[in-house]
């Protein structure tokens, strides 16, 4: 059950506002809130992207990287081509290594986000809860270490949002392209389990509607050829499966709360009903 949330007392909106979008890998900005990330564009916002990582570990290789390719060139390349599909204003690329973002550097880490937050001035930052999509240990540590850099700042930090994937998202997309035909290659990012994404997510306080972003958000994926391939699930959803599949983005308010409501009037609040009260 959802209620509308209020608008932004500001009059201007989300004109002239700043949104930090801290993530690990290339390809998560478009996988996690592409949606949300394109709409606070084109409504006004400056959308800033810092990847902490170039994402060489990355499970998936095009054919015309060759065996010796640099996968890590390719994965920066593709990533600034979705962030100018989803509008994003600032692309900002870190150098930590993959596979190990939630051990190696954290101080540093700890300190180039405390550093992007006062170079840029969000009024929110997004970026990963707990659970990192599906458990991914560089997304759980991109959430600490977002975590805190934010607290940090005390009084004088921005708005802190957390994004989850909607329980049975990525099992949909994947058993409505199962029934067109295609199949999961045998390794990369699509022999996750499908129920991996979301299941064990916190209740989202409210949600964004992104069915006019969708195409968006897909062709940000598109972007990604390296890590998604050729052949994935969301190249056989058509218009209608994609928005069905994809149109709901879905996010947390930190606690406590700091800074001004920002994403929120984008939404639609998640309210507890009696049913979702009972085990």
């Amino acid at each position: 059950m959802a209620s509308v949330l209020p608008v932004l007392d500001d009059e201007r909106g989300l004109e002239g506002r700043t949104v930090l979008a801290v993530f690990a890998h290339p390809d998560d900005e478009s996988l996690a809130c592409g949606g949300t990330l394109a709409r606070l564009s084109d409504e006004g916002a400056r959308v800033v992207l810092l990847c902490a990582s170039r994402g060489e570990q990355g499970g998936a290789r095009a054919p015309a990287l060759g065996p010796d390719g640099d996968l890590a060139q390719q994965r920066v390349l593709e990533l600034r081509e979705a962030a100018n599909v989803l509008g994003i204003a600032e692309v900002l690329i870190l150098d930590h290594a993959d596979g190990n973002l939630r051990w190696a550097d954290v101080p540093k880490l700890h300190a180039e986000i405390v550093s992007a937050i006062r170079d840029w001035q969000p009024d929110a930052v997004i970026t990963f809860a707990e659970d990192g999509l599906y458990w991914h240990l560089d997304h759980v540590g991109i959430h600490e270490r977002t975590c805190t850099a934010v607290r940090s700042l005390g009084d004088s930090a921005p708005a802190l949002y957390y994004v989850t994937m909607r329980k049975g998202a990525m099992r949909e997309a994947f058993e409505t392209a199962s029934a067109k035909g295609w199949s999961p290659a045998a390794s990369g990012l699509w022999t996750i389990v499908p129920d991996a994404f979301g299941v064990a997510a916190r209740r989202p306080s409210f949600t964004v509607d992104v069915h006019d972003w969708v195409p968006r958000k897909l062709a940000a994926l598109r972007c990604h050829r390296s890590q998604m391939g050729e052949d994935n699930p969301f190249a056989w959803l058509d218009e209608a499966d994609a928005r069905r599949c994809l149109g709901v983005e879905q996010f947390r308010r930190a606690r406590p709360h700091a800074g001004a409501s920002l994403i929120e009037p984008l939404g639609r609040r998640v309210v507890k009903t009696k049913r979702s009260l009972n085990p």
